[in-house]
């Protein structure tokens, strides 16, 4: 066991001083008549009545072991391993419709906030591409930015069309120039096909991609037509899934089982001094009881 401040250790001086002071220099007080005559001894009530005299003693060094920062060398609890996630959210004029935008909107914020802990990152999308939000770990940034991403915000060049092939090969991009060691996650939000994304090869390219770079898809479908083939077919190769949810408990759902099947890993931790105070507040807490207890009588009188 090592402490913090290791010189204020020095006044544990004063509880001893006043311990071998109690100990050997105990005064009799007031001498009373019956003093002066012949007493049976009573060697072990000599001695409970000291023990219960230096409890103050003992409570003043507990104290000061506590206020000198008592460590010992432990191994945490495990560690959380960052997941890098990057939203791939569609701002086409279709999100516009029957409250879609919405509805992911707070389907996004429940999930970020399940997902409290690992690194988000959002690129809105239509014709064009436009990287909306670093990765970051900030909370806020995430909301905050989801109040500017309404499609109704977007000007006409990125809004136009939904060219989801391009806005996943420059989220793959990005999300390689800025993630951090640990698991990799696109989650592409849309309601459309992709004008981009139409045969086998450019399907298959764009899967190769993404599974190389070791980035899970997961495609949230909030359409009412069936999810994209290709998309899905880009999801399940890179590991995740395709999904189709037309409200918000769907969403809500999807969300929750995308969380299910990404849980967040934990990873042992080095061995670092850690806080040590329970045998000291132990002893005060002890020694403080009986303290109170011997104020009932285990004490010695004035005389």
């Amino acid at each position: 066991m090592t402490f913090s401040n290791p010189e204020i250790l020095l006044f544990l001086a004063v509880p001893v001083a006043i311990v071998v002071f109690a100990w050997r220099h105990r005064g009799w007080g007031l001498a009373m008549p019956f003093d002066h005559r012949a007493h049976k001894s009573r060697r072990w009530l000599r001695f409970t009545l000291r023990v219960f005299e230096i409890l103050p003693a003992v409570i003043l060094a507990a104290v000061i072991g506590i206020l000198a920062g008592p460590q010992v060398l432990r191994k945490p609890l495990d560690q959380r391993v960052l997941t890098n996630i990057q939203f791939c959210f569609d701002v086409s004029g279709s999100m516009t419709t029957g409250g879609r935008y919405e509805m992911a909107r707070t389907a996004v914020e429940d999930f970020v906030d399940a997902r409290e802990g690992d690194a988000f990152g959002m690129t809105l999308f239509g014709t064009h591409t436009m990287r909306w939000l670093p990765l970051t770990r900030d909370l806020k940034a995430i909301r905050n930015s989801l109040d500017f991403a309404d499609p109704r915000r977007q000007p006409m060049h990125i809004g136009g069309g939904t060219r989801i092939g391009n806005a996943l090969d420059f989220c793959h991009d990005n999300m390689l120039a800025e993630a951090e060691p640990g698991d990799r996650m696109i989650v592409l939000v849309s309601d459309g096909m992709s004008s981009d994304l139409r045969d086998a090869a450019s399907q298959a390219e764009l899967s190769d991609k993404l599974e190389r770079s070791n980035i899970t898809l997961y495609h949230v479908h909030v359409g009412t037509s069936a999810v994209p083939l290709v998309v899905g077919d880009t999801a399940e190769q890179t590991g995740g899934e395709a999904f189709v949810a037309t409200d918000r408990k769907g969403l809500e759902r999807v969300f929750k089982h995308i969380d299910r099947m990404q849980p967040a890993k934990f990873e042992p931790g080095g061995t670092v001094p850690m806080d040590f105070f329970l045998p000291f507040v132990i002893v005060a807490m002890s020694a403080l009881g009986l303290h109170v207890m011997g104020l009932f009588g285990m004490r010695y009188t004035p005389w």
